[in-house]
């Protein structure tokens, strides 16, 4: 397979939300257009948010978000988080996913971010097991999390 691992192009939202289904399949509806518009507009034009995907011939497969976050502990290095990551279902198991981890991490090292954190909600070890392969490790830091229903 000739993937290669890049930034997301500005007229790409529609292949973005449409891997979005393999992710969430039973997310809450989208906006009206104007305000996915206006969110699609603020994620390009963030230079500490990066969208990364996998092009197989122009079809996105796979993508993940880096967060890059100013920070003034650790000498001032800055931190990143990763999140929304996810492969089309028709792709998985075949490195895919591996090759758009370490593109993120090393986005990271090369802003001299000095870790990188990410929260799966997914409870199937192999998924684990995926994270852990790609330089996670488990059990540093507990994650907790907050909704406004649980407040």
């Amino acid at each position: 397979m000739n993937i290669s691992i890049r930034s997301i192009q500005q007229d790409e939202l529609s292949a973005l939300l449409n891997l979005y289904t393999h992710l969430n399949p039973t997310d809450a509806p989208l906006p009206d257009e104007s305000t996915l518009q206006e969110i699609w507009q603020e994620i390009l034009s963030d230079r500490k948010i990066n969208c990364f995907v996998a092009d197989l011939g122009r079809k996105l497969i796979a993508s993940c978000i880096l967060v890059i976050v100013p920070n003034l502990t650790r000498g001032a290095r800055p931190y990143g988080l990763i999140e929304n990551v996810i492969t089309h279902a028709d792709y998985r198991r075949q490195g895919v996913g591996t090759r758009l981890i370490k593109h993120a991490l090393q986005s990271a090292w090369n802003q001299n971010c000095y870790k990188v954190m990410l929260l799966s909600g997914s409870q199937r070890q192999e998924v684990h097991q995926f994270y852990e392969k790609n330089g996670f490790k488990k059990g540093i830091k507990t994650g907790f999390i907050a909704t406004p229903e649980s407040i």
